[in-house]
């Protein structure tokens, strides 16, 4: 009779005592499946709900870009960079600058390193009389935009006025009656209305825009401007302007910076700030899972290693009174003629049968385990499938690993069971 055969019959007879040992041997299977299980659990969970905050933030970032962008672009120019020894207060007062810097200036911003800046447009203002109008009007000079080098190309806000047209705001074409298309003279020249504004409600309503070469011609400020507009990328943040002034004082040492528009400039921060708190959240709900798996990891080293320590004792405590029971028929088997390791192979293989079958259930009711735990740790919504418990690995090692604590436990018992005189044993039985 074969090895497996005596280990079938013995599970037959003796079926309590197989199943006490089985059931200690599943539970300390499922214990360490189980734990690992939760926390399988948990980096799935975690990793869904980081995936969907950084989905939504991600849109959220989106739509306030687009909002801030929108602001920027319905603000127009928000910097002004002045001559630095222009009075401030006559700026405001006056709504242009009665000093003058080089038109150059606009290229040398062009080709500089600040990346913070763009839309440059160099401008001649001045506060006049149009003489054939005997009209109050600003008369503003511009041309084209100069592109930064170092940014890829943008739609330009402001248009440029060809030479010989013009552009007016609302009071003037209203007030005055004309249309695009129409000729009108200033200061003895002849220009063409190319095109007027829709009320704004600033100074842009009693403002006439003209070619900048013209302008300086008119005015005798040939290779002069007196202000150079420019957009501020909102990107640069609350502390941006500090920054951005002594970046242009270093490529302009002889000029300062002026902001406009603080009111849109300060709802684009707000909305920046919104992105900030969202980003400053996902962070802290990221660092909060990672603190709960460390308190999770904490308990399973402590549980896991516990429960199967106990369970490894009570399968040797069986394994003992296994062997004692069967002590009449270990001193038969002797006296058949089975040898010592004979014997020890017949516990140890009895004893791997046991941990084979526990290893299998228990790595069944570890996955099922821990799913439900999980689920009852931090509720059904979003409850991770078995399938996102499968660790590779897992399985291998629970049916290897459950053989071995088995015959692990069971090894004394076996050893003192095939160390047994058979004489003896059959003298006391």
């Amino acid at each position: 009779m074969t090895i497996w055969r005596l280990v079938f019959k013995e599970i037959l007879h003796r079926k309590l005592s197989f199943a006490l040992g089985l059931l200690s041997v599943v539970a300390a299977v499922t214990c360490a499946v189980g734990a690992t299980s939760l926390l399988a659990a948990h980096d799935a969970r975690t990793a869904a709900l980081l995936a969907r905050k950084e989905a939504e933030l991600k849109s959220q970032m989106a739509e306030l870009e687009d909002d801030m962008r929108k602001a920027m672009l319905k603000l127009g120019f928000n910097l002004v960079i002045l001559p630095k020894n222009q009075d401030v207060g006559d700026w405001y007062a006056d709504g242009f600058a009665t000093e003058y810097m080089p038109e150059d200036y606009v290229h040398r911003l062009a080709e500089s390193d600040i990346v913070t800046i763009r839309h440059l447009l160099p401008s001649l203002q001045q506060k006049m009389t149009w003489p054939e109008m005997r009209r109050t009007i600003i008369l503003m000079g511009v041309e084209a935009e100069v592109p930064k080098l170092n940014k890829s190309p943008r739609t330009p806000l402001v248009q440029p006025v060809p030479r010989g047209a013009m552009v007016l705001g609302y009071e003037l074409s209203q007030g005055l009656g004309l249309e695009p298309g129409q000729k009108v003279r200033l200061m003895g020249r002849e220009f063409t209305v190319q095109r007027c504004h829709a009320e704004r409600g600033t100074k842009d309503d009693i403002t006439v825009w003209i070619n900048l070469r013209e302008a300086q011609e008119m005015l005798d400020k040939e290779g002069l401007v007196n202000a150079i507009l420019a957009l501020q990328c909102i990107c640069a943040g609350p502390a941006g302007l500090a920054s951005l002034r002594s970046d242009v004082a270093g490529v302009l040492p002889d000029t300062r910076v002026i902001e406009r528009g603080s009111k849109i400039l300060a709802r684009a921060e707000a909305r920046a700030k919104v992105g900030e708190k969202a980003k400053a959240a996902l962070e802290r709900e990221r660092k909060a899972r990672a603190a709960l798996r460390r308190e999770r990891e904490r308990v399973a080293a402590f549980l896991a290693p516990l429960v199967i320590a106990a369970c490894a004792l009570w399968v040797g405590l069986l394994a003992f009174g296994n062997a004692r029971a069967r002590r009449g028929e270990v001193g038969i088997l002797r006296a058949l003629g089975l040898r010592g390791r004979q014997i020890m192979l017949l516990f140890l293989s009895r004893a791997f049968a046991m941990g084979l079958v526990g290893g299998a259930v228990g790595y069944a009711a570890g996955l099922f385990l821990g799913a439900r735990l999980e689920e009852s740790l931090e509720g059904a919504a979003g409850a991770v499938g078995l399938g996102g418990l499968l660790r590779p690995g897992v399985l291998p090692a629970a049916l290897l690993g459950a053989p071995l604590l088995a015959c692990l436990a069971s090894w004394i018992p076996a050893l003192l069971a095939a160390q047994q005189d058979p004489a003896r044993t059959l003298m006391e039985q």
